[in-house]
């Protein structure tokens, strides 16, 4: 059923959570609908504000949507509230003020002015009503001067009265008090004048989400790059702490044919109700919809006689899928590999998107999502994860998968959140994390890379300890890669953030088991995470892997690191400061007994390091600790805890303990035990660790000498890994020891050929 065409300035009341938004349709309008730049636009909006109290927010659509926000509104209000009285005002009757007082011969010619300013300039211009009211004023003062019969100068006194009246009272609005300052040398009819006060902020109307196009007038750009067509922008402002992430969208920049192409074809694909069974392969649906996408988009054209070249149908396609099925700008956001978080904060419409940013950290955006943008988003996510989001389920953790990004999304709305609606959006990697990354970054040394990774073959327990957002997960996920591929591993997360679908990709024997959220209700059909991490001790020797250990799955996660810290890694994520705070956790406040507390070998901390000034942070791993098993009841006190590795802040590295470089280490010394060329001999012990560092090292030399950062990324590391052990165990059955000096020489001529393949 076609759409039933609307007039110029035809209107409708929506109402937005506590918003009242007056939508006004200017698409039959011969003027721009822009209250700053034309006279018309003001000047019927301000007609309509006289007829409809308590809007909140104004939007004008011709398009694309111009919205108005309170502040602007509430001025434009008092000018209409202004005009309504003065329409009411006795003393502004031709009868009371003229005829009826026999002035008609001294204000005939003023009175018309008058009526001419408060009718017509007084809604369309008040900046030149008010100029006006001035001109007239003095005017009339002249001729008082110049007047000598007593009537003649009774008309005029009480004449400029009510203009002096009229002129305080437009004064004391704030539109005129604001702009008086810039009213010297001003031209009748100059709108630039108002540019200083309004400024719409203008979006596809096919959009829910506002953004803010406009630059910065008083930014510093720190930093400008572009991803995928979209323009990004990095502002500082020099009497602020705050810094702007600025998007320009490539919807933005689209010619008046596309934006129609679009819109038709939203409306045309907005009549199908995706379904729930249609959401449970995203990727599918995805494919499915940006197919049909296009295929409309190509017929509309072959109605329409545009010409586009294949590669802008593709770009409108990817844009309406964004805004049909898609996540709309949240997902152009997500798509900068250098954001991290993306939190959008209730009530929604009030507060724009708030950004964490690799290089710059904590932003805020130009994005302003609205409610219907957020009910959006939560409708989706309910279909995509199966879980509930409602006054029962307050609380939604998922994670989102789009083509080129996947994010951890936690929702919250009503009773929890009292404002409504809130997201946070935790964007993960597009490949995995490994260890020469790691190193690149700054985040670990090659030492400690060495170490882990004799660690991890060394089958130990470990636990990722660190406060939120300090790279934990991440870190595990390396872990996982330093895993040797014969090896099978068994994942178990309430939300889905490890790497496991690429480093299936890659070859990988691993299996990811999904459990319910530590927060979910006691309704909910998925199994507890205490259950899972059990039934994978009956799934066979597997490296266990737990997304995060919360609470009373630790219990079962120390029962698995009992059982199976002999047969393969253990490993984990949990909330701690500290070694202790994570004993102190783990024990007092989740309840395992203080003897399992012992399963744990090793702690590896890592946490944020900020500047002086507190307005830069970067990840960094603070300490790497073995945990002893002859302490009784606080590891503390009883020197439970062994630093092998310690953060040193004024190299911004981690640096190498007494205990490790004496060999003073249970844990090492266990690991050597089981293998007999390491067995009572610490020096081959620490010639292995310090063999694996030099490898890790190389990798990541050749990759800056050769410009290639891909052979940082996992598919490299994992050949690496193989090629490493695959030497050591060759060399091993040629010499019958490990020679480091010779593996480390064949394995970095076997690095230089794969540095100068052809990328």
């Amino acid at each position: 059923m076609a759409e039933e065409k609307k007039g110029c300035f035809d209107y409708e009341i929506v109402r937005e959570g506590e918003e009242k938004v007056l939508r006004i349709s200017c698409e039959e309008c011969g003027f721009p609908p822009s209250i700053e730049d034309s006279k018309m636009a003001m000047a019927k909006t301000v007609e309509l504000l006289m007829e409809i109290g308590g809007v909140t927010k104004l939007v004008l659509t011709q398009k694309r949507d111009y919205e108005y926000d309170y502040h602007q509104v509430s001025l434009l209000n008092e000018i209409a509230q202004l005009h309504k009285k003065l329409g009411k005002d006795e003393r502004l009757n031709y009868s009371s003020l003229v005829a009826g007082t026999g002035c008609v011969r001294y204000l005939g010619t003023g009175f018309a002015s008058l009526q001419h300013i408060i009718s017509t300039e007084l809604k369309s211009d008040p900046v030149s009503a008010y100029v006006e009211l001035r001109r007239l004023s003095r005017k009339e003062k002249i001729k008082l001067d110049a007047t000598v019969e007593e009537q003649g100068i009774k008309c005029e006194e009480y004449f400029i009265s009510v203009i002096e009246h009229i002129i305080d009272s437009l004064e004391k609005t704030r539109l005129i008090s604001m702009l008086r300052p810039y009213l010297a040398g001003y031209a009748m009819g100059d709108r630039s004048v108002y540019r200083r006060i309004f400024g719409a902020t203008i979006r596809p109307d096919f959009m829910f989400t506002k953004l803010m196009a406009t630059y910065p007038s008083d930014g510093v750009v720190l930093d400008s790059y572009s991803i995928n067509n979209t323009e990004i922008t990095i502002f500082g402002f020099p009497d602020s702490t705050k810094t702007l992430y600025h998007m320009v969208p490539p919807e933005f920049k689209f010619t008046e044919e596309k934006y129609e192409l679009l819109d038709s074809a939203r409306k045309i694909m907005s009549e199908h109700k995706p379904s729930r069974e249609e959401f449970v392969d995203p990727a599918r649906m995805r494919e499915v919809f940006y197919n049909v996408g296009k295929d409309l988009i190509e017929d509309l054209i072959s109605h329409q006689s545009v010409k586009l070249r294949e590669k802008e149908i593709e770009e409108l396609a990817e844009v309406l899928l964004r805004y049909t099925v898609g996540f709309g700008l949240m997902e152009v956001l997500l798509m900068d590999p250098k954001i991290q978080d993306a939190n959008a904060n209730s009530p929604m419409g009030k507060t724009p998107i708030f950004v964490v940013h690799g290089d710059f950290d904590d932003c805020y955006t130009n994005i302003i999502p609205s409610e219907t943008e957020a009910e959006s988003w939560a409708t989706k996510l309910r279909m995509i994860s199966g879980r509930p989001l409602d006054e029962a389920n307050p609380i939604l953790d998922t994670e989102l998968k789009i083509p080129g990004m996947t994010s951890r999304v936690a929702a919250v709305t009503a009773p929890l959140n009292p404002t409504g609606l809130a997201f946070s959006f935790r964007r993960h990697r597009d490949k995995p994390w490994t260890l020469p990354l790691f190193i690149k970054a700054g985040m670990i040394d090659s030492v400690a890379a060495g170490l882990i990774s004799f660690l991890i073959d060394g089958t130990r327990t470990m636990l990722i300890a660190g406060t939120r957002s300090s790279g934990k997960t991440s870190l595990l996920g390396s872990l996982l890669v330093e895993i040797m591929r014969r090896y099978r591993i068994i994942t178990i997360e309430d939300t889905l953030e490890l790497p496991a679908p690429a480093l299936k990709d890659l070859g990988f024997n691993i299996q990811s088991m999904k459990v319910a959220g530590a927060l979910a209700g006691k309704e909910t059909t998925e199994v507890d995470a205490s259950r899972g991490i059990r039934t994978t001790l009956r799934l066979g020797d597997s490296a266990l892997i737990i997304g995060e250990v919360r609470s009373s799955e630790a219990i079962a996660l120390y029962e698995a690191m009992r059982v199976g810290a002999a047969a393969n890694v253990v490993a984990g994520t949990i909330h701690g400061a500290s070694p202790y705070g994570v004993f102190d956790r783990v024990v007092n406040d989740i309840g395992v007994p203080r003897t399992s507390f012992k399963a744990t070998d090793i702690i590896v901390v890592a946490n944020p390091v900020r500047s002086a000034a507190g307005l830069r942070k970067k990840r960094r791993v603070l300490q790497i600790t073995e945990v002893r098993k002859t302490w009784e009841d606080d590891p503390l006190r009883e020197g439970g805890f062994v630093d092998l590795m310690k953060y040193n802040p004024e190299t911004d590295k981690l640096e190498i303990t007494d205990a490790l470089a004496n060999g003073d280490s249970e844990i090492l010394k266990e690991i050597a035990g089981n293998v007999a060329e390491f067995a009572g001999n610490w020096e081959a012990v620490w010639n292995n660790i310090m063999l694996r560092a030099k490898c890790k090292q190389a990798i990541v030399d050749i990759s800056d000498k050769t410009e290639r950062p891909e052979l940082l990324e996992a598919e490299f590391s994992v050949k690496a890994n193989d090629m490493f052990h695959n030497l050591l165990d060759q060399v091993l059955k040629e010499t019958g020891k490990i020679d480091e000096e010779r593996v480390f020489f064949d394995f970095n001529e076997w690095l230089k050929k794969e540095g100068k393949k052809s990328k």
